[in-house]
């Protein structure tokens, strides 16, 4: 078993030659050992396309359900069961095991077997075409899978939306779910859904028309099956190069996979496999009008389908048969054909593949110079095309494919960095070794080469000493003030930001995307040009201030207020004040008191002069301190924005020999809600300086 379980991930075709040894040797053990064994072999004749044995081994488990009193293994039988159903297109009976997984994974709190079965359950409202249900139950696999560190799991449950949005039409959507499955399978090194994902992408790619991005990936998705000997993804990505070179007009080549196809999906019994190929045979017969093999190649591929009782496949086939009679010349046979492929996608399958058919039938008609019912169909197809945006998205695809190969190739950039740098540090270790031992075999001469050094450097002792003390200085200045753009250039701000952006891309708001874009880039040119300063103007403090609080407000959506207030002789005086120093509080008071989750929340800023001393203050009613930490929230970003602040204010003491401080409290001592921060300066003008006309006239500069 332990054997098995590495084949199934590093040699599918060795994994499938023992399942069988595996079977007959836990007829000797007991009842979890057995089951053990059959689920074995229940996983890795799904994994090779042996339907007919993998649905076989799922009934049998049934009787287990009652002998097994672990909750993981019940949880397996009924998610299996609900697939089984599913497949068998009995939504109801399926709907019930689904559910029952799901009460047993939420029972034993494990979100790897939650997502699961949210991913089978919405692939089962998927195939009853129940879109909105499918697509929340996808929704709720990825927010399951977010809460474990397991990217394999987290790619599949996007991999489970990606095919929702295909098979109701979005090809965009699913393109872009399923390149984020595909990223999260590099980062988890899981080879079988790197080629599962690259091959769905390509036929994504492949239904707009994207010939060469489609060759692209079922190139791919083969060398990766052939890295762990996959057979199965090896032959289906033989046919969909198959169906390419069809496009192409490449015949003998199309052919040529076709056949190779067949010979690896014959020997593992793979039925859908054999059906998809030879219909893809068929087309090409057809294309060549060589009509007897053609539909041979059909009557074979609809054997195999009914076979597993795949009505969304049957439906395709009949298709195919009907646009042959048609290009024969037998219209009736042709009709009979093609509505019987109408009627079968109205009760099963992706509904809007049925405007194909439309069109077919309108053209049928049109031979036989039957003109009302030709428009009728043809309006029927042209309906479609109105509503339908999938034909539409062959550049956004595009666009998508071509940025996540950018990305990939600087991954793989930054990998071969990584992997000189790690030769470099061996290089570097060797020398090392090495110096170290001519430093042994020299000992004696080493020993009065440095007593003569000493002695020459005596009388430079004190002065490298005051020197060394100048740099550290230095040093630790210039890495609290990187360490202040690092804090200030918040990856998570950066990365929210982003999303709001696309969100309301997506969402076609171009008013809120644009003003966003603006406040966003004014504020990280505001943040790259003020931080390296020693003081800026606090008019150029308050803007700072300004942007990041408007952007956080719109990202959260007016769920919040604030108020920033300075008084009038600040300005009068042209106050300067360091960089930001306020902006890692103002963060911690949105971020961690998630002043969006409070009613009539709000955060407010007040700069003053007080004894001759600046004085800040940040006051927000918030969850409170803590409450934060009882969220478990990472503190570490609120520790560093503290130390870093105490740090220069500490720095200020010591050039201006004043007693600048830094208090934090809660804002409501009762009930320990809320947060208030009082941060105090020395007092600092800028001399020489022209005030702007507007800096005259203001009156309790107050901005909300």
């Amino acid at each position: 078993m332990t054997l098995g379980e590495y084949y199934k991930v590093n040699n599918i075709t060795k994994a499938d030659s023992i399942r069988h040894v595996i079977l007959k040797e836990s007829r000797l053990f007991e009842d979890s050992i057995r089951f053990n064994a059959f689920f074995y072999n229940v996983e890795v004749a799904q994994k090779t396309g042996n339907q007919e044995e993998y649905f076989r081994t799922i009934v049998s488990c049934q009787p287990f359900l009652n002998k097994l009193s672990s909750d993981q293994g019940q949880f397996k039988i009924y998610r299996h069961l609900g697939y089984y159903h599913s497949s068998m297109q009995e939504i109801e009976t399926a709907d019930f095991y689904l559910n029952q997984a799901i009460k047993l994974a939420r029972k034993t709190m494990n979100n790897r077997n939650l997502s699961e079965a949210y991913a089978f359950l919405s692939k089962n409202f998927m195939i009853s075409n129940q879109k909105d249900s499918a697509l929340y139950y996808s929704n709720m696999a990825i927010k399951a899978a977010r809460r474990i560190k397991d990217k394999s799991v987290l790619s599949q449950a996007f991999n489970a939306q990606a095919e929702t949005y295909s098979f109701f039409g979005q090809i965009e959507l699913s393109v872009a779910k399923n390149l984020i499955s595909l990223q999260m399978a590099e980062e988890a090194r899981n080879i079988y859904l790197l080629a599962k994902y690259t091959r769905e992408i390509g036929q994504s790619q492949k239904l707009i028309a994207n010939l060469d991005d489609a060759e692209y990936y079922f190139r791919r998705s083969l060398g990766y099956a052939r890295q762990i000997h996959d057979k199965r993804q090896m032959a289906l990505a033989h046919t969909n190069l198959a169906s390419v070179q069809l496009e192409r007009d490449e015949f003998s080549s199309a052919i040529k996979n076709a056949n190779l196809s067949i010979k690896y999906l014959t020997s593992l019994n793979d039925l859908n496999g054999l059906g998809e190929t030879h219909n893809i045979l068929g087309m090409v017969y057809k294309e060549q009008k060589v009509y007897n093999l053609a539909s041979s190649n059909f009557n074979k591929a609809l054997v195999y389908y009914e076979s597993t009782s795949n009505k969304e496949k049957i439906a395709g086939v009949y298709h195919n048969v009907g646009t042959v009679f048609k290009e024969q010349g037998k219209y009736k046979n042709s009709l009979n054909y093609l509505n019987r492929s109408i009627a079968i996608r109205e009760q099963y399958g992706a509904q809007n593949q049925i405007y194909q058919t439309y069109r077919t039938i309108a053209d049928v008609y049109k031979d036989v110079n039957n003109t009302n019912k030709s428009l009728e169909y043809m309006e029927l197809y042209l309906n479609y095309l109105d509503s339908n945006t999938a034909l539409q998205s062959a550049t956004k695809i595009a666009e998508l494919s071509e940025s996540y190969r950018s990305e990939q190739r600087e991954r793989l950039i930054n990998s071969q960095a990584d992997s000189i740098q790690r030769q470099q540090q061996e290089r570097n270790l060797t020398a090392t070794k090495l110096e170290n031992s001519q430093l042994r075999n020299n000992f004696q001469m080493y020993i009065i080469f440095v007593f003569l050094i000493i002695v020459g450097m005596g009388g430079m002792i004190v002065f490298y000493r005051w020197r060394s003390v100048k740099i550290k200085q230095q040093q630790r200045e210039a890495e609290m003030s990187q360490t202040l753009l690092r804090t200030q250039m918040n990856p998570h701000f950066i990365f929210n930001a982003m999303s709001v952006i696309q969100s309301y891309i997506y969402d076609h708001d171009t008013n809120k995307s644009s003003k966003f874009l603006v406040n966003f880039s004014r504020l990280m040119r505001l943040i790259l040009e003020n931080s390296p300063k020693e003081h800026i103007s606090i008019n150029t403090e308050i803007e700072i201030l300004q942007k990041y609080l408007e952007m956080q407000k719109l990202r959260f959506e007016d769920r919040f207020e604030f108020d920033i207030v300075a008084e009038q002789v600040l300005f009068d005086e042209s106050t300067i004040i360091p960089p930001m120093i306020t902006q890692p509080f103002i963060e911690n008071a949105i971020e961690h008191g998630q002043l969006h989750t409070i009613e009539g929340g709000f955060i407010k800023v007040k700069f003053s002069k007080e004894n001759n001393m600046l004085v800040i203050s940040i006051v927000d009613n918030g969850i409170g301190r803590k409450e934060s930490e009882g969220k478990n929230n990472n503190t570490d970003h609120k520790s560093m924005a503290m130390d870093i602040t105490s740090q220069r204010i500490e720095s200020l003491n010591k050039k201006h020999k004043t007693s600048g401080s830094l208090i934090v409290d809660n804002y409501n001592e009762e009930f320990e809600t809320g947060t208030k921060v009082l941060i105090s300066l020395p007092y600092a003008i800028e001399f020489n300086k022209t005030r702007a006309p507007h800096e005259k006239s203001t009156n309790n500069r107050r901005r909300k």
